[in-house]
């Protein structure tokens, strides 16, 4: 379960970006020039959204948008305009109902707030479950959907290499956070927990908070540590590709249970696609 990565400009993309299933990027509603890759290649400073799109719609869109507003807000203290954004991510899909990964970065460069929109090849998640490994890291300003990923891609390439699928981020006494591009439900057997350490409110798992509570699924919020995860009877990632199952924490494994895979799909799948 990974991020959609790589860059190009429109019109104009290079191999490596075709490798990645790059197929647009745009700078404030134009086609990305050398300039303006080059800004944000040696400036870490800004932040985005990463959504799926399905016939040009989106889940959640106000949900991305407040993301985005609020980030904006936290890093610059400048107000962005959700109609702007709106309209950038129209222009890059062309008035076409495609299917796309789309990601929404905002950076500042010359004092001004700047979109840069990029199209990829449509993802889902698949349905084998998941193996994952523990790593002691924690992202800074976790609640922040920043460029500032050094550190869990690092260590997904470590875990990557010894065959794991995913990094449970975790902090100096052990108390879990986040996946390296998820966020994690526990199965304790009668409710779902969400740990309460610091993270990023992922978009999918805001809309699953939404609807769960209707199915008969209201989570609660604890902390739960690395000590703690033999007692859960199975475990659960999600971002915008969708949810999956998880099968082995780090040499522990967890039966897959397809019945409440399918009822946390089941709230997710019912969330409407909107209008961009």
């Amino acid at each position: 379960m990974v991020n959609e990565d790589g860059a190009g400009v429109s019109g104009g993309l290079g191999p490596l970006a075709r490798e990645l299933g790059i197929e647009l990027v745009e700078v404030d509603g134009r086609a990305a020039t050398a300039d303006d890759l080059l800004w944000r290649a040696v400036r870490g400073d800004g932040h985005f959204t990463a959504a799926q799109v399905r016939g040009g719609r989106v889940r959640g869109v106000g949900v991305h948008l407040e993301r985005l507003r609020a980030a904006s807000r936290e890093l610059w203290g400048e107000e962005l305009d959700p109609g702007l954004v709106r309209e950038r991510v129209r222009h890059a899909l062309g008035g076409r109902a495609r299917d796309a990964a789309l990601r929404v970065y905002v950076h500042r460069p010359a004092g001004a707030l700047s979109l840069m929109v990029t199209l990829a090849a449509p993802g889902e998640v698949g349905d084998e479950p998941l193996r994952v490994r523990p790593v002691p890291y924690v992202r800074p300003f976790a609640h922040v959907k920043h460029l500032g990923g050094f550190g869990q891609t690092h260590y997904g390439r470590l875990a990557g290499r010894e065959g794991y699928d995913e990094i449970l981020l975790t902090g100096p006494d052990g108390e879990v956070a986040e996946g390296g591009v998820t966020n994690v439900l526990f199965w304790d057997g009668e409710r779902l927990v969400l740990p309460t350490a610091p993270a990023l409110a992922g978009t999918t798992l805001t809309l699953l908070e939404q609807g769960l509570p209707a199915a008969g699924l209201a989570p609660v919020r604890r902390p739960v540590r690395l000590a703690d995860l033999a007692g859960f009877r199975a475990v659960f990632l999600a971002n915008s590709r969708g949810i999956v199952a998880v099968g082995e924490i780090d040499g522990h494994s967890y039966a897959v249970d397809g019945a409440l895979l399918r009822r946390l799909r089941a709230v997710y799948e019912a969330v409407p696609w909107e209008e961009v």
